[in-house]
């Protein structure tokens, strides 16, 4: 029915405002109680100490202001994370920053942190804390700021008390030089300013890294051992990536931004195993990048993530495609030896 009726409407209208109206949409399904909402098995995991009741989570960038939280989690989703939420409100990057690779089921995105700030998202948080899933919660620095670091560690602290998980962004390629606190030394002060703020805030709330899948296997050994060693809880493997397959064929192929979707899932399956080898063990992995069914997602269970986020693949296979994916990973589940 998506494919048939609401999918050749939305992509008659700018990706934006598409997506604009899906947010609403869904906002205001799950102000009334999201009625109809699909009954799912459980497929629990628990990572950091936090009980998710199926390993499917929404990727951060759909609901950058936490506006249809309850939405979300009606479609079936086991975690939601929002944001990515920046200390001050900013604007992103001039329009048109949202493309459609229709020919590849692809994204290319470079909004640039466009959201209305930790403090606008603040009563939408709180009021999130009647749910049925994981609230996460992505921050991340303002593109102007004098020290990012400070900004990361003030995101922390505010959000904290309303999130079950707050992850750490340091891989949008959409904010000029965020990337390079990927590195040593800026990546270990920022995570110690960040574990110093989870606890300064009342708490110890689970912190989570993201990281882009354009590291080399010695960025991702830095990334890994600096998480470990300022007691991150688990790694997202991984966000968009600036590189572009010589298969793409869509006319949008080479507007400048991060890449997402069936295009980047070679690259995300290769990351998450080399993320695999250096973590050994040490550190929970999420994956991320490409996910668009079930058998693809116990792919990457069975690669060593245990769970998975999804984004670009709503864009084209429709809202119902979370309960499909859930429904898909149980019975697989249920019928190992």
């Amino acid at each position: 029915m998506f494919a048939a009726l609401a999918r050749p409407a939305l992509f008659a209208l700018d990706p934006e405002r598409a997506h604009g109206l899906t947010i609403t949409a869904l906002a205001r399904w799950g102000a009334a109680g999201t009625p109809f909402a699909p009954s799912l098995p459980d497929d629990p995991v628990e990572i950091a100490g936090l009980r998710f009741r199926n390993r499917l989570g929404l990727a951060a960038g759909v609901d950058k202001d936490a506006q249809a939280i309850a939405g979300f989690f009606g479609l079936g989703f086991g975690a939601v994370e929002v944001g990515t939420l920046t200390p001050l409100p900013q604007p992103g990057n001039p329009r048109p920053r949202l493309f459609r690779l229709v020919d590849d089921d692809g994204v290319v995105n470079r909004m640039g942190f466009n959201n209305g700030g930790v403090e606008g998202a603040l009563p939408r948080l709180a009021a999130a804390r009647r749910r049925t899933g994981v609230l996460g919660v992505n921050v991340g620095a303002n593109k102007d700021s004098a020290d990012r670091v400070a900004d990361y560690a003030r995101a922390v602290a505010r959000v904290a008390p309303h999130a079950d998980y707050v992850t750490i962004n340091v891989s949008s390629p959409n904010t000029p030089g965020l990337r390079d606190l990927q590195a040593q030394p800026a990546l270990g002060e920022l995570l110690a300013a960040s574990d110093a703020a989870r606890h300064a805030a009342g708490g110890r709330v689970p912190l989570f890294l993201k990281i882009a899948p354009d590291l080399d296997r010695a960025g991702i050994e830095v990334a890994v051992r600096a998480a470990v060693d300022n007691h991150v809880d688990a790694l997202i493997v991984s966000n968009t990536t600036i590189s572009r397959p010589s298969t793409l064929r869509s006319p949008n192929a080479r507007e400048a931004g991060g890449l997402s979707g069936a295009p980047l899932r070679a690259l995300a399956r290769a990351k998450l195993a080399e993320a695999h080898a250096m973590a050994d063990g040490a550190l929970p992995l999420i994956s991320a990048g490409g996910i668009d069914s079930a058998d693809e997602a116990l792919r990457r269970i069975d690669a060593g993530a245990v769970m998975v986020q999804l984004y670009s693949a709503l864009v084209y296979r429709g809202p119902g495609l979370a309960a499909r994916i859930v429904r898909g990973m149980a019975a697989a589940r249920r019928t190992e030896p």
